[in-house]
């Protein structure tokens, strides 16, 4: 993949409202109702903290998605345009010693594509 060089994303204060319910739903393919709904007021109480884009991908598990995936691209242009993308929501699953991408994977492949170092807000529990 073609990285580009990027040195600065910029990112809101704090995550879109419509986050939380976009994390929940994915969530609630790997938890009870009961423990997402933990998660999520878990996830809203939680300070924004900043993670390298490339700790968050290790971290993870998961594929990269290549910038012809029609969301990163959508991503990489409001990069492009100076846009502040939203910080991501990222819960710890210490039983499997790794990170769930609970909402924001697409951001992280679309900041990835530029620069791996580049530091990710991000809220994490």
């Amino acid at each position: 993949m073609y990285m580009k060089k990027i040195s600065e994303i910029k990112w809101l204060n704090k995550p879109n409202k419509h986050d939380y319910p976009a994390a929940a739903s994915y969530l609630n393919l790997i938890f009870s109702d009961e423990e997402v709904n933990l998660l999520v007021e878990q996830l809203k109480k939680a300070a924004v903290t900043e993670f390298k884009a490339k700790d968050i991908f290790r971290a993870s598990r998961l594929s990269l998605l290549g910038i012809s995936n029609y969301h990163v691209e959508k991503d990489r242009k409001k990069i492009e345009k100076g846009i502040k993308l939203s910080p991501i929501l990222l819960v710890r699953d210490t039983q499997n010693k790794s990170v769930i991408i609970a909402d924001g994977y697409h951001r992280m492949c679309a900041v990835y594509s530029y620069n791996e170092d580049i530091l990710i807000k991000c809220k994490i529990v």
